[in-house]
């Protein structure tokens, strides 16, 4: 039997509605949704699904990402064109299989003796032969011989004008076809299982029972009855997040304009949370102790949730999802660097906020996020543009690098717990915001100690870190003290006047005093006392001049002065005697800023100069930071929550016995071969009989040559 492609042909009824049941039911329609649901579950994997809407826009502009949200391509599965395309599919594959299944039954039961001598001439597998035996005895021997062989026989006899002839009809192999009805129900069975489990459940309760998407904060316990869903909802899948020491029992259900409250019949306790980590500073293991108070009996059952390994309730799941931060509180120290700002100390709850005002300037302190553990690569080369000369191909070393154990990599790492860091935003009064990263421990860098100070406009992209050197104390002290003194006009003015006496010889005051000129107008550019207009870049295509751009401190003020006033020919060694009076001249206020403080002056050595060089740049770079201070963390007590997964899934079994069809039905219409053998004993001769044997198979392939062959031996005795 060969399956068809066409549908259900209806014999009463109107054209249009025959033609429609035709094609909902044809193999055709549903091959066609099939295709539809790949490439849809490809956009599904490809895209991030269910992400925050800024970031959508932030990848794909905000053009594309209307037309994408309007199409639900940011959330496939629940989409409605989707749900819907499953349910044509259940019905398609249910009509081709309600079509097809009374015709693979009878022909799964039919041996079809009734198979005429001459057709049997026609199967490329045919053979013919003499046997000095009887056609009522040759049947009763070919049927025991097929039957030993594990062949499903039926023997008739027919009336000839030669005599009484008899055709043995066998088969072997029938589960093929069952094969063809147990992977399509399984199509049916995962779609049922997919739309039970999935937001169709969900989506009907909003539809009709009133329900609505809550889109503003507060408590949990405060939100209104109308976005809350029974605790006896037969379906739903959410998020539950549980701090240490506490218990919750409502889970939260992503929807595309808000979020619906899941009620569950008991609530989890997060009694520890366990987190180990691996070299890379990725987790290797994630697991929650948790204790579950049923609301109904009061009973309490102890678990342990890890990622695969859920605990289950009430016919609800408890997956291990992620982990989050629980509310640390922590302890922020305000350090000025680009403004005269006393320093402060703030404290907070990572998820919380500080108002911080000082004059007409309003801004607000969000703290995001705390990390106890940040391990980075430290080693040499590791990083991008390290001289490697590209144009050099040694294949046997780039071979080497990569054999041995499976994780080896071409670039040896040298992996480094660096300690904990704070991220958190500033948001001006006009609600913009731009994020840091700061680290609570001083890192080794290239050799030297520094601050890592980081920050970015957008979420899209990579944080960017500011370099401040350590003092002798290991703490950034020095540094501040510094940049409070480059910023007062009087301590400049002194470290000018002490640089030109201790770099000019006695009796040449015209000298010193050209000398010091020249320094306070480098360091007064340095510290953004005067603004420079940097020169003009070259005009643009159309014409028009190009504007000139201020620049107010830093390496970058001290660049456009000397390009703006020095011929080029002279700028260089113009530019070697200004960085070297801008050295001195800082190095002095350095010393006049311990001073002030009640502190011994720097030693001039190596480890003094390379404090220097680093203060040099990092100071330069204070000046495009675009908070007046920065946040270090002081201290924190450390608050962990997990996140789990919490889902009734009636669907589940139903997906798992739809996977097993599944299986069963691919391995049999591919590995069991259906053959049907039909052997022709007619009368021929007075103890004899002509034989004429005919094998059909689903598939030609060179075994079922070779099972011809044996057979032809074993039954007519005819050898190949």
């Amino acid at each position: 039997m060969s399956v068809s492609t066409q549908g259900l042909q209806l014999r009463n009824g109107s054209r249009i509605l025959g033609a429609s049941v035709e094609l909902l039911s044809s193999m055709r329609f549903a091959i066609s949704l099939l295709t539809v649901i790949c490439i849809a579950s490809v956009i599904g994997t490809v895209v991030k699904q269910h992400e925050p809407t800024v970031n959508y826009v932030n990848q794909f502009g905000p053009f594309w990402a209307d037309v994408f949200a309007s199409a639900s391509l940011f959330s496939v599965y629940s989409a409605w064109w989707f749900l819907l395309i499953l349910a044509f599919l259940v019905i398609s594959t249910s009509l081709c299989i309600a079509r097809n299944t009374p015709k693979i039954l009878a022909d799964f039961k039919a041996y079809k003796e009734n198979m005429r001598e001459q057709s049997l001439k026609a199967f490329p597998h045919r053979a013919e032969g003499a046997l000095d035996e009887a056609p009522e005895v040759a049947a009763h021997r070919v049927g025991q011989t097929l039957l030993g062989s594990g062949w499903k026989v039926k023997l008739q006899s027919r009336d000839t004008p030669a005599g009484t002839g008899w055709m043995v009809a066998a088969k072997i192999g029938t589960a093929n076809k069952i094969g063809y009805l147990a992977a399509h129900s399984a199509i049916v069975l995962v779609c049922i299982g997919g739309l039970l489990d999935g937001d169709l459940v969900v989506r009907a309760q909003t539809w009709f029972n009133g329900k609505t998407p809550f889109t503003g904060g507060g408590l949990i316990a405060d939100v209104p009855a109308q976005h809350r869903l029974s605790a006896s909802n037969p379906t739903f899948r959410g998020n539950l997040l549980v701090t240490e020491g506490t218990t919750a029992g409502t889970a939260i259900l992503a929807q595309p304009n808000g979020v619906l409250l899941q009620d569950l019949p008991f609530g989890v306790e997060l009694k520890k949370f366990i987190i180990e980590y691996y070299d890379t500073g990725m987790p290797k293991l994630f697991a929650s102790e948790i204790v579950i108070h049923d609301n109904e009996t009061g009973e309490t059952k102890e678990a342990r949730v890890e990622v695969n390994h859920p605990a289950s309730h009430r016919g609800i799941n408890i997956y291990q999802s992620s982990f989050d931060d629980g509310g640390s509180r922590v302890k922020l120290q305000a350090v000025p660097l680009n403004r005269a700002t006393a320093p402060f100390e703030v404290e907070g709850t990572i998820g919380g906020s500080t108002a911080l005002s000082k004059g007409n300037d309003q801004l607000t302190l969000e703290y995001t996020g705390l990390r106890v553990i940040n391990v980075e690569n430290f080693a040499a080369g590791g990083d991008a543009g390290d001289g490697v000369d590209v144009r050099k191909v040694d294949l046997r070393s780039s071979i080497e690098s990569r054999l041995g154990a499976g994780h080896k990599a071409a670039t040896e790492k040298t992996l480094r717990n660096v300690g904990p860091s704070i991220t958190y935003k500033l948001r001006d009064a006009a609600g913009q915001a731009v994020e840091y990263h700061n680290y609570m421990l001083p890192v080794e860098i290239d050799g030297a100690r520094v601050f890592l100070l980081g920050l970015r406009e957008t979420p899209s992209e990579p944080f960017r870190y500011l370099r401040v050197p350590v003092d002798e104390l290991d703490g950034m002290d020095g540094f501040v003290r510094l940049r409070a003194a480059l910023d007062d006009p009087r301590m400049r003015e002194q470290a000018v006047r002490r640089y030109a006496i201790a770099a000019v010889e006695d009796g040449r005051p015209e000298l010193a005093e050209a000398l010091a000129a020249s320094a306070t107008r480098a360091l007064g550019l340095f510290a953004g006392a005067e603004a420079v207009n940097a020169p003009a870049l070259q005009p643009v295509a159309d014409g028009t001049p190009a504007r000139s751009a201020s620049v107010r401190g830093g390496l970058q003020a001290v660049s456009a002065f000397l390009e703006g006033n020095v011929p080029e020919a002279e700028r260089e060694r113009a530019s070697d005697v200004l960085v070297r009076i801008l050295n001195g001249t800082l190095f002095e206020l350095m010393q006049l800023s311990r001073e002030r403080a009640g502190l011994a002056p720097l030693e001039r050595n190596e480890a003094t100069q390379q404090f220097m060089a680093q203060a040099v740049i990092s100071l330069s770079d204070t000046f495009f930071y675009p908070a007046p201070m920065t946040f270090l963390l002081k201290d924190f007590t450390h608050v962990q929550a997990s996140v789990f997964q919490v889902a009734r899934a009636p669907g589940q079994n139903i997906v798992y016995l739809g996977c097993l069809l599944l299986i069963l039905g691919v391995f049999a219409m591919l590995y069991v071969r259906e053959r049907r053998l039909w052997v022709w004993l007619s009368p021929g001769g007075e103890q004899g009989s002509q034989a004429s044997m005919a094998l059909s198979s689903n598939r030609k392939t060179m075994e079922a040559d070779r099972e011809f062959d044996r057979l032809k031996t074993q039954l007519l005795k005819v050898h190949p």
